[in-house]
């Protein structure tokens, strides 16, 4: 397995702390973020990470050359431009080998999240969403067979489907993790894609065509550090799921 570690945001929510460093090197329990997730990848099975990188990118650079990390990391550079999630992958591709799923992970989302039960999931689909029932305005829409149909906007009422007059009440709705696998024989298909574009608009775009799938998992626990706010929080989040880990 290889996994795609997306680092390239702004960090904006996280003002004044990435004023001068990454959000990928925010550190939670006296360790970056990036680190945290990297060994949560390491450990369900990645032998390849490729992280995205544009905010403070050469921090980013130089951190991960300090570190033994036991397996290959490479940097897709994007420096000059901030491609957004779809873009960013577009332009990895070539770090990344045809032949393996590609696991893709949001740095600043940690989880207790079963990634090995995520990619047995995705044994025989195109993309595999990992999603959840946490409470938002934006969900993603499934049938019954947790296919993916759509997305809709509760607030707004605004949605989007590439099947006409579809009605969100009649569909299965939940929310993305930003946690998902992706199979490389699906580069083709964003050769028309801009160069930025979020992935989610790739797959709203494709559902119709391409096989993806919704998985969920018992149990699971999901926290965004993406506000100065929350990083107490994630403190006591990382100190509980490694007690866990302890006792298991």
């Amino acid at each position: 397995m290889q996994s795609f570690l997306l680092a390239a945001g702004l960090g904006t929510r996280l003002k004044p702390l990435t004023d001068s460093i990454p959000k990928a090197l925010v550190p939670v329990a006296g360790t970056p973020l990036l680190k945290h997730i990297s060994q949560k990848l390491i450990d369900a099975g990645a032998e390849r990470i490729v992280v995205n990188a544009h905010h403070f990118a050469q921090q980013i650079v130089d951190y991960i050359a300090s570190q033994d990390w036991g397996v290959e990391v490479k940097i897709s550079d994007e420096s000059a431009q901030l491609l957004d999630t779809g873009g960013g992958l577009k332009k990895a591709q070539p770090l990344f080998s045809p032949d393996a799923p590609i696991l893709i992970h949001n740095v600043d989302i940690l989880s207790n999240a079963n990634l090995q039960q995520l990619q047995h999931a995705h044994k025989h689909h195109d993309v595999t969403l990992l999603v959840s029932k946490r409470t938002t305005n934006r969900y993603l829409l499934f049938n019954d067979d947790m296919r993916l149909v759509g997305w809709t906007n509760i607030q707004t009422g605004e949605v989007r489907s590439p099947y006409p007059n579809l009605d969100p009440s009649a569909c299965r709705q939940f929310a993305f993790s930003g946690i998902h696998m992706f199979s490389p024989k699906l580069f083709p298909l964003m050769d028309n894609c801009p160069e930025k574009f979020p992935i989610m608009d790739f797959y709203l775009n494709h559902c119709h065509e391409i096989d993806i799938y919704g998985a969920t998992q018992e149990g699971l626990q999901l926290l965004d550090v993406g506000k100065c706010n929350a990083l107490a929080e994630a403190e006591k989040f990382i100190t509980t799921l490694n007690a866990a880990s302890n006792i298991n």
